[in-house]
Formats: structure tokens, sequence, C-alpha cells
């Protein structure tokens, strides 16, 4: 996990709501962080405008290493590690601010489909969109 070949981050605000009863960030929660994340992404990066087509998650993965408390500053890293036709992988690091460091406290990966909400199917994703993410990520195809 080389944390230097992510070139997005974002800022991801702790809300009260997002605490467990132990005063941690609950479990469930991350994903909703990585959503976050991503699609601050897909609207800076893909400059998506779209309310007929969009990004659905078909698989996720997370990994807790440590545990995030409301007064944590947290920073989401998002990159592009797979691009396919209707498809795409996305990883994640999350991290906590500590004595001017920032120390990993969760990884995942997300599988988002591009998806059309007027046939409710996957479709391809469009040549624009896709090449701002291979440009973005310095992807070689």
């Amino acid at each position: 996990m080389n944390i230097d070949s992510y070139h997005y981050k974002t800022n991801i605000p702790i809300r009260f709501g997002d605490l467990n009863a132990f005063g941690v960030v609950n479990n469930d929660v991350f994903l909703t962080y990585f959503e976050m994340a991503h699609s601050g992404y897909w609207r800076q990066i893909v400059n998506w405008k779209s309310v007929s087509k969009g990004i659905i998650i078909q698989n996720a993965e997370i990994n807790y290493k440590k545990p995030v408390r409301f007064n944590d500053e947290l920073f989401a890293y998002v990159k592009i590690s797979n691009l396919r036709n209707c498809s795409f992988e996305v990883d994640y690091i999350l991290t906590i601010l500590h004595a001017g460091e920032e120390d990993v406290c969760t990884t995942g990966k997300t599988v988002c489909v591009f998806f059309n909400y007027n046939t409710n199917k996957p479709e391809r994703i469009p040549a624009i969109e896709r090449q701002k993410m291979i440009d973005f990520e310095a992807l070689v195809y």
C-alpha cells in the first residue's frame, strides 16, 4: 500500500451520529466514508452531471486497522485501480492525523458499475469520463 500512488485526497467530516456506544466510529459507517470519497472524486475529477446514469457499488471490502474517534481529523485517499468497460475498482485509504503524521486507520476496495437508471442495466463507461479517469490516474490502456 503506497499512499504516494493516490492522487485524490479529501477530508471526511466525522459526525456525532457516526459513533457507537464506545465513542468510536461504528464499523458500518466506513462504507459511507468510502462513498463520500469516491463521489467527490467522481464530481471533481470526472465532472459527472447526469441524473439518469451513475455509479452503483457491486462489491465492497473494508479492512479495519485502528479506531476512529469523533475529534480525529479523517482523510480519504481514492484511486482507480482497474478500469473495465462497464466497471472499475476503487481503492481507498483512510488516515487520521496524529502529531502531524497521517496514520492509516482503514483500507478498502469497491467494485463500481456504471449504471443506466432508465434501463436498469449496466452500461459502458462513456469515453469522455473514462479518459478523464485514465488521464488523472496515469493509467496505461
